[in-house]
């Protein structure tokens, strides 16, 4: 994974590392939350058919999506989804009958065609909805337990 991104410096011209966004909450592992309809609200193109979270914390959740659910032929045919970042999206969560929408920071493949993104949650949700989200979302195991 890239840890550093190169940025030229303003004033003198020359190239600083920079480290790249990454979030700094406790994340929660979850098991296995499905969603639907990853869509851009940058210009209303839906993005993958499905995906999964695989963990979320209260300032946003980590997904993984196969190539096969992905839509637009230029994300398709590639193996970097740089051109994902900073669009703001919107997805589905079925098994929770609810809407989540936030901000692409980061993207990573991760081999065999799966790739990891991460979404932060928009501004506009408050603190305390994140952590009752997040409280909310099964563990590992726990939608198992459910079924039986």
């Amino acid at each position: 994974m890239r840890e550093y991104m190169d940025r030229k410096n303003n004033q003198t011209g020359d190239i600083m590392p920079v480290k790249a966004e990454r979030r700094l909450a406790e994340r929660k592992s979850v098991d296995s939350i499905q969603i639907s309809e990853l869509t851009s609200l940058t210009n209303y193109v839906v993005l993958a058919h499905r995906g999964e979270i695989v963990d979320a914390s209260i300032t946003g959740f980590l997904l993984r999506v196969d190539r096969k659910e992905l839509i637009p032929k230029e994300l398709k045919g590639n193996l970097n989804m740089d051109s994902m970042i900073g669009q703001q999206v919107v997805m589905y969560l079925p098994q929770m009958n609810l809407d989540l929408d936030g901000r692409v920071i980061r993207t990573e493949h991760l081999g065999r065609g799966i790739f990891e993104i991460a979404i932060d949650f928009s501004e506009e949700v408050p603190d305390y909805w994140r952590e009752c989200l997040i409280e909310l979302l099964p563990g590992p195991g726990e939608m198992d337990l459910s079924k039986s």
